[in-house]
């Protein structure tokens, strides 16, 4: 088998480029979500049930997105028509999203438009997001690897860092960051649409300056023959076929991604909560009186601005944080000690009432957050050969939708669980459970079957 000759510093930063763009697109979603439906008026034992959607699409696209990519060719490339389509598409919902309590529907109505542009932003982020990782894997040798994830890592979290802070910024230049009932903020808004804007330019950047390897010349750097591209095959017949290294690490995954997705969902109402004393309000739902807290209040927009700031925190700390994990030459090592790390940081968010306490908390969740974004890929990617890394990186996202929906669906019954009659919801308990769910996922990671380099 021919061997992919090394590239440049500069190739391996143009191949993963635009995942900057897309990421700022990914933190806008993250960050603000759960307070743009609570805003629309959802009950925090809700809220979780709203990001059920976005994962079961990706489940869904994402493995078809990769295997039809395997077998695409075209002027273009085979991966980057996939991740320009998905980014015209998130734009375009970019811009409708955060408008969703503007166009005077009912609020049942606006929730239910803001539930399938949410279902779209996400399947369409996922589409523009997973070419990057295929190209990587496509066109980078196994020694260049670990450097080429880091690089996205490093992009990755460069994009996030300017995608939670721009609520923030915008509200600080005197953009106004409360509305009316029901209304999303106007520095909400706006930087929906600078994200949008600036991730178009950055897909075309890449789509510029990338050129991909055409199919004879990826067929001899990845050892497929004549008879391979014959051979009739599915995604089941893949999956019984899949390298250990897909299950062990996809273990892994289960235990990570059900923690962030409790903090994507409970870090606003925990922090407006714990840390900003929001005020609360009496609120009938489904019949039952419920204490639940005032998202018209300015305490809790700050909140939810202060948010964005954390998250830029932690993007910080993924960055700082991706810079030492190829220092390890144990991979176990430090995959194993980056989740305690950020299983520490999420428990101790339980004792946290000051909002600048916050960023060591948040620092150390983003050591979590880098090894997440870098080592699953690299150990995957290195046991992978022949012509379906396209259609296993895709049936590998499974290892990250699953548990999002998990903790989807789960994450209001146990809210409800640990909620007083007539009190306020506990958030900040989740972030627990979630600290709790990294540590589990640490001991893990020690079974993960990895190919010998």
């Amino acid at each position: 088998m021919k061997q992919i000759p090394d590239k440049s510093f500069w190739q391996l930063w143009n191949i993963s480029f635009g995942f900057f763009g897309v990421q700022i697109a990914y933190a806008l979603q993250s960050a603000n979500i759960s307070r743009i439906f609570s805003t629309l008026g959802a009950d925090p034992h809700n809220l979780s049930y709203f990001w059920l959607l976005p994962p079961l699409a990706g489940i869904i696209v994402q493995p078809f997105v990769g295997s039809w990519s395997d077998r695409t060719w075209t002027r273009w490339g085979r991966r980057i028509p996939y991740l320009f389509i998905g980014s015209l598409i998130a734009v375009i919902v970019m811009c409708l999203l955060p408008n969703a309590g503007s166009f005077g529907m009912a609020v049942g109505t606006a929730m239910i438009f803001g539930l399938f542009s949410l279902m779209f932003l996400d399947t369409s982020i996922n589409m523009a997001m997973q070419p990057f990782k295929m190209m990587v894997g496509d066109m980078v040798n196994t020694k260049q690897k670990g450097l080429a994830y880091s690089i996205q890592s490093f992009l990755c979290n460069a994009g996030s860092l300017v995608g939670y802070l721009f609520p923030y910024i915008f509200a600080w230049i005197g953009i106004q960051n409360v509305a009316a009932q029901g209304v999303i903020p106007d520095s909400v808004i706006y930087s929906f649409y600078i994200g949008a804007l600036i991730l178009i330019l950055c897909v075309i950047y890449t789509t510029v300056k990338v050129k991909e390897y055409p199919p004879k010349e990826y067929a001899e750097y990845h050892g497929i023959t004549e008879e391979t591209k014959k051979e009739k095959t599915n995604m089941l017949k893949l999956l019984v076929k899949a390298p250990k290294a897909f299950w062990t690490v996809g273990l892994v995954q289960f235990f990570c991604w059900f923690a962030f997705m409790f903090m994507w969902t409970y870090t606003n109402g925990s922090i407006a909560a714990n840390v900003f004393d929001a005020p609360t309000v009496s609120s009938v739902v489904d019949g039952v009186q419920k204490l639940v807290l005032d998202t018209t209040s300015t305490q809790y927009q700050e909140a939810a601005n202060w948010v964005g700031v954390i998250f830029a925190v932690q993007a910080i700390g993924s960055v700082l944080w991706a810079v030492v994990i190829p220092m390890f030459k144990n991979r176990k090592l430090i995959y194993a000690l980056s989740l305690v790390l950020g299983g520490i940081g999420f428990i101790s968010i339980y004792f946290v009432h000051n909002q600048y306490a916050l960023f060591l908390s948040f620092l150390l969740i983003g050591c979590a957050w880098a090894a997440m974004l870098a080592l699953p890929f690299t150990i995957l990617t290195n046991a992978l050969t022949g012509g379906h890394m396209g259609t296993y990186l895709g049936l590998f996202n499974g290892t990250i939708c699953v548990p999002q929906i998990v903790a989807a669906a789960l994450g209001g019954t146990i809210l409800s669980l640990m909620t007083p009659a007539g009190g306020l919801s506990p958030e900040v308990n989740m972030m627990v459970i979630a600290g709790i769910m990294l540590i589990i996922g640490a001991c893990a990671v020690f079974i993960i079957k990895e190919k010998e380099e």
